[in-house]
């Protein structure tokens, strides 16, 4: 069924539940398998309780039950006498033996899948419905709690608000992960996502726990539908904001299909499509970076991706994702220019300023619940960076301090920072250069 936009907002509705087999978009074949495996488990089951595993209402279950009961593969052994909907439904030995014949070939058991025309539609629907554009003030807001200078963060609107693709590049330790990590704040509305996908006979799992963070269930009202409920197999979430670094192949952008299964898993740009997808430490994945970005050259343009079936076909499903490459290294050092241009913004996260520092290292006290002494910077700045010549990193201020907390805990002294402890913190947080170890020698 059709997903529609709320009214005076941005949210997309998830779409309304199937009151019949046809509004599922699913043949009766895909149910009847679903519906067997899912009583081969449980033995017996109400018909609601079925519906519900199923994530469908009782009237969509209802057909491939009575094909189950006619096949004998499964009969009603009781229930209540107000319809079919309150009967109890008990697998036979036949549909035992079905059964295992369908998990030998697909072990998939849980939500029914969505039809990917179904999310195809939803998915466009979706980038209408979440079109508005932010601003300054909004993003100064979601960055509140970030010490970046104002040069960038006008860096980071116009990126957002195109939702393409961008480098956040500079050295190591100055929020370039927290930096991409915090766009996920500037995205409005939610997004559902559907438990799984389902494509020429194929079954694509797609809602993730470990990565999706779920939202109530939405309130059945008289705007949609007369206030017919929300249909199960599509999950609100929040807008999803996925991380990979170094572990990443270049076959983690396909789908992923489980040996033995019969199903696969989907791979990380789908997980996190209406969402941010950000490649930590780029030039650092178990693939070339011409490799990957090759592989993104076509969805990063034309906001279609194309996956592979385990039977050979091809799936074009929707790219709408915003994907942050942040890496200590220079773009040009990792893909040429044509690549670059590709990627249209390059943000440059650069070492903070004393005044920033001071007020980063300010933020790290409050959260770790101690007092700030402006002095305490000063003898940082004069005893340590200065002699040495060492570059501010916006790191520092909470590495120096949990260091210094954890001495003060173990020396059995008051939990509050001290010029004394931050000496003994820096000592051992930077690295002697060779040229200090041989003088010390």
């Amino acid at each position: 069924m059709t997903p529609t936009v709320e009214a005076g907002s941005e949210t997309l509705r998830p779409p309304a539940a199937p009151v019949t087999l046809e509004q599922t978009g699913l043949s009766l074949d895909v149910i009847v398998q679903l519906a067997v495996k899912t009583l081969h488990l449980a033995g017996e089951l109400g018909g609601v309780e079925l519906a519900h595993r199923l994530g469908l209402t009782f009237p969509a279950v209802e057909p491939a039950l009575d094909t189950l009961i006619g096949q004998h593969q499964c009969e009603i052994v009781g229930g209540a006498l107000v319809g079919r909907a309150s009967y109890r439904y008990r697998i036979t030995d036949a549909g035992r033996a079905r059964a295992m014949l369908f998990l030998r070939d697909n072990q998939y058991v849980g939500f029914a899948p969505v039809p990917v025309a179904t999310y195809r539609r939803y998915m466009a629907q979706f980038a209408t419905a979440t079109s508005s554009k932010v601003t300054r003030a909004r993003i100064r807001d979601a960055f509140a709690h970030l010490v970046i200078s104002d040069g960038v963060l006008d860096q980071l609107g116009p990126a957002i608000n195109e939702g393409h693709s961008m480098f956040v590049y500079g050295p190591p330790g100055n929020g370039k992960t927290v930096i991409s990590q915090a766009i996920r704040n500037v995205l409005d509305g939610e997004i559902a996502i559907p438990h799984a996908l389902e494509a020429e006979g194929s079954i694509i799992r797609i809602f993730d726990p470990v990565v999706h963070d779920p939202l109530p269930p939405p309130q059945a009202t008289p705007q949609l539908d007369g206030g017919v409920r929300y249909d199960a197999r599509w999950v609100r979430c929040r807008r999803p904001m996925v991380m990979v670094g170094g572990e990443l192949r270049l076959e983690s952008l396909d789908l992923n299909s489980q040996v033995g299964s019969g199903f696969s898993r989907a791979p990380v740009q789908t997980v996190a499509n209406g969402g941010v997808l950000v490649i930590d430490d780029f030039g650092r994945q178990q693939c070339s970076p011409r490799e990957l970005l090759n592989r993104w050259i076509v969805p990063l343009e034309s906001r279609v991706d194309y996956l592979t079936l385990a039977t050979g076909q091809k799936l074009e499903l929707p790219f709408m994702v915003l994907v942050v490459f942040a890496t200590n290294l220079q773009p040009s050092e990792l893909v040429d220019e044509a690549f670059l241009r590709r990627i249209r913004y390059k943000i440059f996260a650069q070492g903070p300023t004393p005044e920033e520092f001071a007020a980063i290292f300010s933020n790290c006290c409050r959260e770790s619940g101690v007092a700030f002494k402006p002095s305490l910077v000063a003898h940082l700045f004069t005893t340590w960076y200065e002699p040495r010549n060492l570059p501010l990193r916006g790191c520092h201020p909470r590495d120096i301090i949990r260091h210094a907390l954890s001495l003060a805990e173990y020396l059995d002294q008051p939990r509050s920072l001290t010029t004394e402890l931050l000496d003994s913190a820096c000592a051992g947080y930077f690295v002697r250069d060779e040229h200090s170890v041989k003088s010390l020698a």
